[in-house]
């Protein structure tokens, strides 16, 4: 018994240090520009200053308010839940891996109507602040394949998950933590084949003197790009945006349509070389090195957890059933943890933006483009350029516009 109440707190102790010894081994090391100050008036006019204000407050509301109510909702499901739900998962245990699965993507569908109105009023002031140039029709399209997609995958975890408790009771953390190892590598190298092009258009990037740019780029920095794509983001938004995306022969550099018809080429320069930091840095590898590390503290935490999530529902300390009825106990709990173990990434994920920063300048020596960049970004995306301390510690996956300018102004006064 004592034992088993020592688990919990053990489990909290072994992912902290985990998360805190990955972030400090993966961090980079080189490459780092410490920012000048900046005032966001000097920059910013105070009509974009309020316009951003204004939108993304409400936001980050209906952001939490989400979160409030999709973990309000596996809080019932595993200690309460109602008379009908409890039926209808006794019933699925009948055939655990089959009805688990099935219990898992309802689940999955359940969260997400339950927030479907606050995604709704998102999407509407989007609509109303410029941001989004999708219709009712159009969004509510890719709800529905976002939606499919995410009960599939649901489906299949929640299945796996019961046959990993089936066959390692007390021990499901650490199948578990290899798993999801393999099964992100898996999604990033797929996820350019399989996954976007069910959201986008993409197309390779023609012939031309920007690919010509990009391509010399490359050169430059010593890395093999890959292919260049273009993307049909304009159906979807008018911010502006790029990525790294894929592994292997999938990566690929890939460049928001609308970054290429509203942005001067000094500026597109300036997103391409910061991407082809991360391809330097080998960034998408560095963040399977910090999942590794983490997870099987982290995913020993959830198991934790829901052991005790799990007794307290259904009437004192319990193990793990390996049937449907314990799924919201664990969805829970991953849900739990991943919040906290995301924050923790976090950390990690801006310094290696800030690293790609400090690259994309030293690559193209233009601070001026570098900075009208990022001033553009922001008001493209109606984003506050400095926003609130707390919610960028937790949320935050890149360093801020005003930290961003201040590293072009840096090397600025470097050089």
């Amino acid at each position: 018994m004592e034992r088993h109440r020592l688990r919990l707190p053990v489990a909290v102790a072994a992912t902290v240090a985990a998360a805190a010894l990955a972030t400090f081994a993966l961090r980079p090391r080189t490459g780092l520009i410490e920012p000048a100050a900046v005032d966001p008036q000097a920059y910013f006019s105070p009509a974009e200053l309020e316009r951003a204000r204004e939108f993304r407050g409400p936001q980050r509301a209906l952001g939490l308010a989400g979160l409030v109510v999709s973990g309000g909702i596996l809080a019932v499901l595993a200690l309460r839940p109602p008379r009908r739900v409890r039926r209808a998962l006794e019933a699925a245990g009948r055939r655990p891996l089959g009805g688990g699965a099935a219990a898992g993507a309802a689940i999955s569908v359940v969260l997400v109507a339950a927030t479907l109105p606050l995604d709704a009023v998102g999407h509407a002031r989007a609509v109303a602040v410029g941001l989004s140039t999708q219709g009712w029709g159009a969004w509510l399209g890719d709800v529905g394949k976002a939606t499919a997609v995410g009960a599939v995958f649901a489906g299949a975890g929640a299945g796996g998950v019961l046959a990993l408790v089936r066959r390692f009771p007390r021990r499901a953390w650490i199948p578990g933590s290899v798993i999801a190892v393999a099964l992100s590598a898996g999604f990033v190298f797929l996820s350019p084949l399989v996954l976007e092009p069910l959201f986008n258009r993409f197309t390779p990037l023609p012939r031309g003197e920007l690919r010509t740019e990009v391509l010399e780029l490359a050169e430059r920095a010593g890395v093999e790009v890959g292919e260049v794509f273009r993307v049909d983001a304009s159906r979807r938004t008018t911010g502006a945006n790029a990525y790294v995306g894929g592994l292997g022969s999938t990566k690929r550099v890939v460049l928001y349509d609308t970054l290429l018809e509203r942005f001067p080429p000094d500026q597109v320069r300036s997103v391409v070389a910061h991407e082809l930091g991360h391809v330097e840095g080998r960034d998408l590898l560095r963040g399977l090195a910090w999942l590794a590390i983490v997870s099987p503290a982290a995913l020993f935490l959830a198991q934790a957890l829901a052991e005790r999530v799990q007794g307290r529902g259904h009437g004192g300390e319990a193990r793990l059933p390996a049937t449907p009825a314990a799924l919201p106990a664990i969805a829970l709990s991953l849900a739990l943890v991943s919040f906290a173990v995301g924050a923790a990434g976090n950390v990690l994920s801006r310094e290696v933006e800030a690293r790609a920063d400090g690259f994309a300048l030293r690559l193209t020596e233009e601070p001026e483009a570098f900075i009208g960049l990022e001033r553009g970004l922001s008001v493209s995306n109606v984003s506050e350029p400095d926003p609130p301390e707390a919610w960028h510690l937790l949320l935050g996956t890149h360093p801020t516009t005003v930290e961003r300018i201040g590293f072009g102004l840096a090397f600025g006064r470097e050089r």
